[in-house]
């Protein structure tokens, strides 16, 4: 038996099963649309649009919801122990971002927000810098999946730039 690998694991959109606008990850459903639905990696504007000059002055604090999904087609695995943190924190030190578990159980739409300056009720944010202090996924079965929230945070006065944060997943497969 092959063990998971990170293209199994699946990155998602949340708003709907057919949304492709990562501004519109408010919430809501897994994007089950295959590949328009799935957040690319090393990809500008992959998962947050551009910050207005407007915004940057006033400072701005965005959320958006997404999705892990095992995706696996080789064999009913399961990923076990999952956890995600953030590699590496924003390159700009005017912005930061934070993370939280989606308070609903693996398998279900997360919460809506109105708006992206909205934060969602009840998730705690935190900002864990290694797998050792991650927050915990919980065992993902083939096909399953768990929603998460990214805040994105913009001091005021804040400079134009190109900003970059990487975050990270890890989990086990049982033999």
């Amino acid at each position: 038996m092959m063990p998971i690998v990170e293209a199994d694991l699946i990155h998602r959109y949340s708003g709907s099963g057919t949304n492709v606008n990562p501004d519109l990850s408010l919430g809501g459903a897994i994007n089950t649309a295959n590949p328009a639905g799935v957040i690319v990696s090393d990809t500008d504007n992959n998962d947050m649009n551009d910050i207005t000059s407007t915004e940057a002055a006033a400072g701005i604090v965005i959320y958006r919801g997404y999705f892990y999904s095992n995706e696996v087609t080789s064999a009913a695995l399961t990923w076990t122990a999952p956890v995600f943190w953030i590699e590496s924190q924003t390159s700009s030190g005017n912005t930061d971002v934070s993370i939280a578990i989606a308070d609903e159980a693996k398998n279900l739409a997360i919460e809506i927000i109105p708006n992206e300056e909205t934060a969602p009720p009840g998730p705690s944010f935190t900002t864990p810098a290694n797998k050792a202090a991650g927050i915990a996924i919980g065992d993902l079965n083939q096909n399953d999946y768990r929603g998460h929230w990214i805040r994105y945070n913009v001091n005021a006065a804040a400079s134009s730039t190109v900003d970059q944060y990487t975050i990270k997943a890890e989990g086990d497969t049982l033999p």
